[in-house]
């Protein structure tokens, strides 16, 4: 039986990793096109160190990202705030699920401080979902992107946040006042399959939340990410990149979706580079300020050189339009 924890006054269960997917499956062999190496440099350790020194958790570790050795290797980190344990039980992630902690309080100067020692220019923060918290973890992320103005005030801020389910417009909000320079959540998959990779989450609402971002402050770019290789089909891509430009949002991210344990959904194909192409083709067509689209791309992946060729695009837009 799944264990019942009570999570913002409310009882809910949370689903072991062998309740996701009964059978344990052997992961299937990758395609030589998405083979990566094992990270080994020394850029790699001091990045590493420098997360424990500082007691940050990481979506690169947590999520088993494969671009952690070449990220890590620049020192390029993605923090994730609010902890290392979700709330939710998503069938593609591999964040470990349970009852989170307390928040971290030294969280926030930590996160600026490791932009600060890794002399980044641009940074990437996410979180885990934290149903449990009256704002779902919003006054974290205002506080990071305090933090980081006060200690790093030339590093540009990009976060993903998750859906602050049932908490949204206020959350949000409160966000937006913050003025990040890039708002970042992810749709994941086609609305089809939500019930079975996303379970916890609301195609629509999540819609409405990078909407809302753009009807508070059209100046902050909006970003969001699909996984491909989970058996959708290529016209509900195609619709999804529909209803993203309805909601006015800029930049489109494309990744492989790769199992990360035998536990978890089964990948369903291997998406060919030259697929890739072709989808991000028809989305520059749709009208995206800027397009991601390959087998290994991830939010945070080349995160800072996309701003600096987003940012590009629009005055390049704006410029045209005058």
């Amino acid at each position: 039986m799944p264990q019942a924890v009570g999570i913002g006054g409310r009882k809910v269960y949370l689903r072991a990793m062998n309740e996701i997917s009964p059978i344990v499956r052997p992961k299937q062999r990758k395609p030589d096109w998405i083979r990566v190496k094992a990270p080994t440099s020394t850029g790699f350790a001091e990045t590493k160190k420098l997360m424990r020194r500082l007691n940050l958790a990481t979506v690169c570790e947590e999520a088993a990202c494969p671009n952690i050795g070449e990220c890590w290797t620049k020192k390029h980190a993605t923090v994730m705030i609010l902890g290392d344990t979700c709330t939710r039980a998503c069938a593609f992630c591999n964040v470990k699920t349970g009852m989170p902690r307390a928040v971290n309080p030294l969280e926030p100067q930590h996160t600026a401080d490791a932009a600060a020692e890794l002399g980044l220019e641009h940074i990437v923060i996410t979180s885990v979902d934290r149903d449990d918290l009256p704002d779902g973890g919003a006054s974290q992320f205002v506080k990071v992107i305090e933090a980081l103005r006060r200690t790093t005030p030339s590093t540009t801020i990009e976060i993903l946040t998750p859906d602050f389910r049932n908490k949204a417009q206020s959350a949000v909000e409160k966000i937006i006042e913050a003025r990040p320079d890039v708002y970042n959540h992810n749709l994941e998959t086609v609305p089809r399959l939500y019930p079975t990779i996303r379970p916890g989450a609301r195609y629509y609402a999540s819609l409405r939340l990078l909407e809302s971002v753009k009807r508070h402050d059209p100046s902050i770019f909006t970003k969001s990410g699909v996984m491909v290789g989970l058996g959708e089909e290529r016209l509900e891509v195609h619709q999804v990149m529909d209803d993203m430009r309805s909601a006015d949002i800029d930049f489109l991210t494309m990744g492989q979706y790769l199992q990360p344990t035998p536990r978890h959904a089964k990948v369903a194909e291997f998406v060919t580079p030259q697929a890739f192409a072709a989808y991000a083709a028809i989305a520059r067509a749709k009208g995206f300020l800027l397009v991601a689209a390959s087998p290994l791309t991830r939010s945070s992946y080349h995160a800072g050189d996309d701003f600096a060729k987003m940012r590009a695009a629009r005055e390049a837009k704006l410029a045209a339009a005058r």
